[in-house]
């Protein structure tokens, strides 16, 4: 079960992706955007929540983390990643947020101390050679923006982040899982609703209104995504789980290709690029785990 649930986790942030690239195609600003999901995600979060019966610690001491998680990923970090598909490509982003494994793993030697094996230098070596050749890639789209690309690696070192935060309480199975999902969509709704307040204007409540429709496909993938990444760690060991979950940047290349081509323009360096990502993604998850 919990080899399903990673796929399908990763299979959705992928899609979740392309669905952003859609919605933006209504020239909805980033803000408003990715509040919008992460509203439709927790909402989605809280309905299961309240459904499913739950197994583990519900209670404040065991969610913290979680909450604190959520004010980095999804707070801050969706919205550099929105702005990000927005700029370079749901692709493009998808490769660079492919590169999360690494960033953990050097915040983990760095930080904790961790030590250094070969498998992790091997897997960093296949990310590198990905990111060289997502940088060579010779054909881009008129309305690609490099700087998009430095807006994913931007919510790349906070996935990293959020990801150091919440694996150990996740993997020891301490906290709920489901609670623990809502735990984190509730901080980063909280998070992005105080900077949309900050910036609201005359016609406000019209503008989220517009972008609360045009993001709802991709508020559903993103909530039910984390629902099934919050229960395949609870069920299975990161071991297994951590290698499958690192296939979403194949995914969004993928679906990209199928749905976007015309816009996105995806070659064989972006192939190339996200399979060496993803390759040494899977190699960093199993040597660290």
């Amino acid at each position: 079960m919990a080899v399903l649930l990673a796929l399908l986790s990763a299979l959705l942030f992928g899609a979740m992706t392309v669905a952003i690239r859609f919605g933006f195609s209504r020239g909805t600003d980033p803000l408003l955007a990715s509040f919008a999901m992460s509203l439709v995600a927790l909402t989605i979060c809280g309905v299961v929540t309240a459904i499913v019966p739950q197994g583990g610690n519900a209670g404040v001491d065991a969610l913290w983390p979680f909450a604190v998680a959520g004010l980095i990923a999804p707070g801050l970090s969706q919205l550099l990643f929105a702005r990000a598909i927005k700029e370079a490509g749901a692709s493009r982003a998808s490769v660079v947020v492919g590169t999360a494994p690494l960033i953990s793993v050097a915040i983990a030697l760095a930080i904790l101390r961790e030590p250094a094996k070969a498998a992790l230098l091997v897997g960093a070596g296949l990310i590198l050679a990905g990111g060289v050749a997502l940088a060579g890639e010779p054909g881009r789209p008129d309305a690609f923006r490099a700087y998009g690309l430095l807006l994913a690696a931007g919510a790349t070192v906070l996935f990293a982040a959020r990801d150091n935060l919440i694996r150990w309480p996740a993997g020891e199975g301490h906290a709920a899982p489901l609670p623990a999902a809502t735990t984190t969509l509730l901080a980063g709704s909280i998070a992005m609703g105080a900077l949309a307040a900050r910036g609201f204007r005359p016609g406000g409540a019209r503008r989220f209104t517009v972008a609360l429709r045009a993001f709802l496909p991709a508020g559903i993938l993103f909530g039910v995504s984390y629902v099934a990444l919050f229960e395949a760690y609870h069920r299975g060991r990161v071991t297994v789980v951590s290698p499958l979950v690192a296939t979403e940047s194949l995914w969004g290349v993928t679906l990209s290709a199928l749905l976007l081509q015309r816009s996105e323009l995806v070659g064989r360096r972006i192939f190339l690029g996200a399979a060496l990502v993803v390759a040494g993604g899977v190699l960093i998850g199993t040597a660290s785990s």
